[in-house]
């Protein structure tokens, strides 16, 4: 089967060779190709860096939109200005005696600093990240107990300043300071902001230690490369110039007057979407360690652009590599690794996967540092691929959507004092140990048709053990429907794979699994605990799903989560063990009226 090898970056202030990137599309190969020259054809790269806004919408409206969020275009030379300013406070802190930084935020506030702190730890005398992009308590808790909160400082990251996760967050923890040691948090918090939003006003007028700010034309997900990406692993000591200076020159090599046949972005969005529009619109992400985190920023990046107008591409992250059989026709498969630090099995399962005729990409980095190549590679391929598909990457409706949900819940519960477990949304939900699951779920999955897809969305404070407890649900599902698996926890889904479940096609079959903190915490400020916030976040996004037609069913796993996803594993076991018995009953009343 044919490759497509693009050159890799390397040159003269580079301290590696850089980057290898090969396509193996088979029959699609050709289909890329004529894209490209397409592409060629219509000034795409020229336009794309002179910020075109009708590329992707003809409405006059929309394109001013589009227009103000292109600044990310400009973000490798500009950020390389303002990493000093980080570097500064960070030798600051350290020489004070600080030990932790923890960084209060969600989606793209916290993705790409979660996808550094992963790979690269922590260097000697650094102080350590703690990224916290949850209100689950337990979790809260957690995160709580393994500080010394005398000695932590706190990045609060919101780009609007009003996140409701971010912003109760900050209450809690500047609580917390504040009683320990009678005197004002201020000096404790960093705000990460745009300027002149609710978070910077609320900074300025309280004297935080600093104040980072995010260009106001650059959306969350495309800010990897901003404050909202660097500040927090900076401050952790986090060598970031270097991560700027590789997005610097993977902005150089897929620059306007770079082909498109040679442009390292354009050819994987034209990839993309060539492949999603031929159905293979499932890309099953493979992150070699220490990448693994870097798959949840290209989940949020690929399903928040793209999944909108009833068109997208799903993203398939964390899924452990099955053989070529439990795959349905609607896969592509795209493998990220450090050059020499692949697993021993990556290179043979792929092989397979290719011989059985499913595209594979593999992108190989020099080293770590090639992430800051590989935002800049990621944010130019997904606005490519947008504009081939026709959707505005630039917005995400439904993510809106979901939290006005939230909102209503949340004024019902102030005026009413309506406990949520009563609410009307949850008079179908289920408890995980109960008979009648089975059923439930053997009618959800009697649904199931080719191209569909299985997304578990737990509200549950994660933990490797429920991340295990998890995989072996989805594994189930993935080989007994041979449908893709995607797990997302809550409520940080809602601003990744969340804009996909509503905005994109209705190919979704949802399991949505609630717990119950094990201790609840009251939010300084507000009438209402993280746990109430919590399931209303839940139930918002039940609500949209549901005024979307999905399918879907919830699921209580109460205070024991790990005992409760048992449960619903051994369900899920015998509601497909008794759809193959359908099948097969079905098929043999079948044989016998031919045979009659």
């Amino acid at each position: 089967m044919p490759s497509v090898h693009i050159g890799c970056l390397g040159g003269e202030g580079v301290s590696s060779p850089g980057t290898e990137f090969v396509l193996s599309l088979g029959a699609l190969d050709q289909r890329v190709r004529e894209r490209l020259r397409a592409l060629d054809d219509a000034a795409f790269v020229r336009r794309l860096w002179e910020r075109d806004a009708t590329l992707w919408t003809s409405d006059p409206e929309q394109a001013d939109q589009v227009r103000a969020r292109l600044g990310w275009l400009a973000l490798p030379d500009s950020a390389a200005n303002e990493v000093a300013q980080v570097a500064a406070l960070a030798g600051r802190v350290a020489s004070e005696g600080y030990t932790d930084v923890v960084l209060l935020g969600i989606g793209g506030a916290s993705l790409a600093p979660e996808v550094v702190r992963t790979t690269f730890g922590g260097g000697e005398g650094s102080l350590d990240l703690h990224v916290l992009d949850t209100i689950c308590p337990d979790t809260v808790r957690a995160v709580e107990r393994a500080l010394d909160l005398a000695q932590t400082l706190f990045v609060v990251a919101s780009e609007s300043g009003t996140t409701a996760e971010t912003v109760s967050l900050a209450a809690y923890f500047c609580d917390r300071v504040q009683r320990l040691e009678g005197r004002s948090c201020a000096r404790r918090l960093v705000a990460v902001t745009t300027a002149g939003s609710p978070l910077a006003q609320k900074a300025e007028a309280e004297s935080y230690r600093a104040v980072f700010v995010v260009p106001d034309d650059v959306g969350g997900r495309f800010a990897a490369l901003s404050h909202l990406g660097l500040a927090a692993a900076g401050l952790a000591g986090i060598d970031v110039r270097e991560l700027v200076r590789r997005g610097q020159r993977m902005a150089a090599a897929c620059g306007a007057a770079t082909a498109a046949a040679e442009n390292e972005g354009v050819v994987l969005g034209a990839a993309l979407a060539e492949l999603a529009l031929a159905g293979r619109d499932k890309v099953t992400l493979v992150c070699a360690p220490p990448l693994q985190a870097f798959g949840a920023w290209v989940e949020q990046l690929i399903a928040g652009s793209l999944g909108k107008d009833g068109k997208g591409i799903l993203p398939v992250e964390g899924e452990p590599l099955g053989e070529p059989a439990v795959y349905g026709d609607d896969r592509a498969f795209l493998s990220i690794a450090i050059r020499g630090r692949e697993p021993g099995y990556l290179r043979e399962r792929l092989q397979k996967l290719e011989d059985a005729g499913h595209p594979v990409i593999t992108l190989t980095l020099a080293d770590a540092f090639d992430l800051g190549a590989e935002f800049v590679r990621w944010e130019i391929a997904v606005a490519t691929a947008a504009a081939i598909i026709g959707v505005n990457p630039f917005d995400e409706p439904n993510v809106q959507e979901s939290k006005e949900n939230t909102r209503s819940v949340l004024r019902m519960y102030r005026r009413d004092g309506l406990l949520l477990r009563e609410h009307e949304s949850l008079n179908s939900s289920f408890y995980a140990g109960e008979a009648r699951l089975t059923g439930a779920l053997q009618e959800l999955f009697a649904q199931a048709r080719p191209g569909d897809f299985v997304a578990l969305q737990a509200w549950l404070a994660q933990s490797p053990d429920t991340s295990r407890a998890l995989e072996e649900v989805r594994l189930a599902i993935r080989d007994g429907l041979g449908l893709a698996t995607t797990v997302g926890y809550g409520p940080r889904y809602l601003h990744s794979t969340g804009q996909y479940h509503k905005g994109g096609p209705n190919r979704g079959l949802f399991l949505q699994i609630v717990g119950e903190p094990k201790g609840d915490i009251v939010i300084p400020g507000e009438a209402y605990t993280f746990g109430t916030l919590l399931e209303a976040q839940s139930l918002g996004d039940l609500e949209a799903l549901r005024a979307h037609g999905r399918r879907v069913v919830r699921i209580s796993v109460g205070e024991e989560a790990r005992g409760g996803l048992a449960h619903i594993r051994d369900a899920v076991q015998s509601a497909l063990t008794a759809l193959r018995g359908e099948a097969e009953d079905g098929q043999a009343a079948s044989d016998k009226r031919a045979q009659s």
